[in-house]
């Protein structure tokens, strides 16, 4: 192949990953044999990859498998798709030893058709497109990382050149950390879920996640009182859960000490007219710009100062800000509770004491693969919350929410991701059963999205992989202070 594949979409980015995981699997296997390889959630501008072969990796064997990956990808060969049943597949997987895949088909009718790809003999499946050869994967990079490898692709805000690199330390140390909720729930794969609910046993499972939420909250709120912080600052991606979980850690505050004061960001936008223009010629209200820097660092301090400070409502419809509704003043030891996206930018608080700061980056950080080389994405978890949310408590439709989604991913990307490492600890804020939980909200909406649409395909891939994920059709056994009722509703 000729020309250079230019990923200008989202679902050209994801076509490009899912082909260069297959090349990769596939040279890993030529290399290594049959060992297990475990493909992991993105990181550090990459994917982490986790390789069991009884020794340690090396760089020896790191350069094996780039180079392998290279002659595959030189030979342009194709990669086909193909339909195989329900129960021949089946019987593949088992025969190979990818017993949870398997698994996955059960209570599915045999006769129906599944896709698998294939290159060069060697099959799996990925749940999504994949390019038509294998020459399109001109640029990626191994790196060794921690206890695994790292497979890092372009993407689309930079489809010319390998993303810069970053070490999102303490993403990998929450990624670990939830393998305490995966012992906790007995969940690892997608067909241990859909096996707990179709033995009737969901309440369990949910209680078990939510529990896990619950302790890890009273933790940070026992480190805050304990150590005298005055000011937390809680940041993460959209549809996070971020006001949820302020909110709850506020009532595991108050319950060791005062009540604290909780501010969010968003009151601090300067007058709409003043906000910085976007790309698009559209104010850019997640730009760092957006906020009224000078007032909000002048009001902390004085706060903290024990002074009075006149805290602004934003008024979204005349776009401007309104003072003398909330002027207040800390409590002896009460503490500050910040919400924002940009609340993690030590920029935003220059002017206070990092001693008296207590950072926290939310994002559901998914700890439940689909299978060992199919990942649910952090992305796609937030992506079916906002679309659920929009629907329920804002009035767009599933394509208005799919068609704002690489904005506002472009806007993380500059003002959220960079920061994480910043934050003193993650919080996890992903449950076990929750895309088996919004199935039941997000396909009918996406089902609405007409062929003529320009979010059509991607529409159709949401449900494609969905389909996999067991109904929960009890929404009542959500309790009501969880995170996901942030996007559910009561």
């Amino acid at each position: 192949m000729d020309s250079f594949y230019k990923i200008t979409t989202l679902a050209e980015e994801r076509a490009y990953h899912n082909t260069a995981i297959l090349i990769y699997l596939k040279a890993v296997r030529e290399v290594l044999g049959n060992v297990n390889v475990r493909i992991g959630n993105s990181l550090n501008q990459g994917y982490f990859t986790y390789i069991e072969k009884g020794l340690p990796l090396t760089s020896t064997d790191i350069h094996k498998i780039w180079n392998k990956m290279e002659s595959i990808v030189d030979r342009d060969l194709p990669i086909n798709t193909e339909e195989d049943t329900v129960a021949h597949a089946k019987e593949k997987w088992e025969k190979v030893g990818f017993h949870e895949k398997a698994q996955l088909l059960e209570g599915m009718d045999p006769e129906d058709t599944v896709q698998i790809v294939e290159l060069d003999g060697y099959r799996n499946c990925l749940y999504s497109r994949v390019l038509p050869s294998t020459g399109y994967i001109q640029l990626f990079e191994l790196r060794h990382y921690r206890q695994g490898l790292l497979l890092r692709l372009p993407n689309v805000l930079s489809p010319d050149s390998l993303p810069y690199y970053r070490d999102d330390d303490k993403l990998y140390d929450a990624y670990a950390e939830s393998k305490r909720m995966r012992r906790e729930t007995g969940i690892y794969y997608l067909a241990d879920m859909n096996k707990v609910i179709r033995e009737g046993r969901t309440e369990e499972v949910i209680k078990r996640s939510e529990d896990l939420h619950t302790s890890e909250l009273n933790e940070f709120a026992d480190t805050i009182v304990n150590k005298g912080k005055r000011i937390v600052l809680i940041a993460g991606p959209s549809s996070s859960g971020k006001t949820t979980t302020a909110k709850r850690l506020c009532k595991a505050i108050a319950e060791r000490s005062v009540e604290p004061l909780y501010l969010g960001t968003d009151d601090y936008y300067i007058n709409r007219d003043l906000t910085p223009l976007g790309p698009d010629g559209k104010p850019d209200f997640e730009s760092f710009d957006a906020l009224d820097l000078p007032l909000f660092n002048r009001q902390m301090t004085d706060l903290l100062a024990g002074k009075d400070a006149d805290i602004p409502e934003y008024d979204f419809i005349s776009g401007k800000k309104i003072f003398g509704k909330r002027i207040t003043s800390l409590a002896p030891g009460q503490v500050l509770v910040i919400e924002g996206i940009h609340s993690l930018n030590n920029t935003l608080t220059a002017g206070i004491d990092p001693d008296d700061k207590y950072k926290i980056y939310i994002s559901p950080l998914t700890q439940m693969g689909i299978d060992r080389h199919n990942r649910l994405s952090t992305a796609d978890t937030r992506l079916l919350r906002r679309m659920v949310r929009d629907n329920q408590f804002r009035g767009y439709s599933a394509e208005k929410t799919l068609e704002l989604w690489y904005k506002v991913r472009a806007g993380e990307s500059v003002n959220v991701f960079p920061y994480s490492s910043a934050a003193d600890v993650v919080f996890n804020s992903s449950t076990v059963y929750e895309t088996n939980l919004l199935r039941s909200f997000a396909e009918p909406i996406l089902r609405e999205i007409g062929e003529d649409s320009d979010v059509y395909q991607e529409a159709q891939r949401i449900l494609y992989f969905i389909k996999y994920f067991e109904r929960i059709d009890t929404p009542w056994m959500v309790p009501q202070e969880s995170i996901l009722r942030e996007f559910i509703g009561k």
